[in-house]
């Protein structure tokens, strides 16, 4: 008799701890699921920011690199020409964004293997370095070239350099939107590092 009672015992025990275990069990796929879904609402929009940003690096790539504007003097054969190749920083500027919009290109299948697996670090972790650095870059593109745009419509009376978008009116408004598309893309870079992270941080 005294068998049977403790065999009851530590059945009746055992049973206890499983309907305990239960609610615990749920509880945590419960939060995984919305971590899950969290994670793989915070990758469309990655998505979606990395297009922008790659079609923003795209645009002034092209608007940069197609920029120049030719004035006809007294005759045909004496012009005055400027074009984005006379400035080392505008050429710069286009050779360093055509890399941003290549990099951006191949970094999307990247970011929608972040939508399939949501919870998988390592493709996170590596776009989250490879924007830093493409925002130094992207950075660093329109800053330089953002200088040399300013002293073509203002001047610089000190070092008697002459403003010259009187004159070549359409190559100032080309180059100036190329730089402004670049600090679209720049801004749109930095949400991107800033996605990835709390994307990160919250496992």
């Amino acid at each position: 008799m005294e068998k049977t009672e403790a065999t009851t015992i530590e059945i009746s025990e055992s049973s206890r701890e499983r309907k305990g275990k239960a609610p615990l069990l749920a509880a945590a796929v419960a939060h995984d699921r919305a971590a899950s879904g969290y994670k793989r609402g915070v990758a469309i929009f990655d998505l979606i920011l990395r297009i922008s940003a790659a079609t923003a690096a795209l645009a002034a790539t092209i608007t940069m690199g197609t920029t120049e504007q030719t004035l006809p003097f007294f005759t045909q054969f004496f012009q005055f020409q400027a074009s984005y190749d006379d400035l080392p920083t505008f050429t710069f500027f286009v050779i360093a964004m055509a890399i941003v919009t290549g990099y951006l290109v191949l970094s999307v299948p990247f970011s929608i293997v972040c939508i399939v697996r949501p919870v998988a670090a390592g493709p996170r972790l590596l776009l989250i370095l490879c924007d830093t650095l493409t925002v130094t870059l992207a950075t660093s593109a329109a800053g330089a070239s953002a200088a040399i745009v300013y002293l073509a419509h203002n001047g610089n009376s000190d070092a008697n350099w002459l403003a010259i978008c009187q004159q070549f009116n359409d190559f100032c408004q080309r180059t100036s939107g190329a730089v402004v598309a670049a600090f679209v893309a720049a801004v749109l870079l930095i949400f991107l590092v800033v996605l990835s992270a709390v994307a990160l941080k919250r496992r």
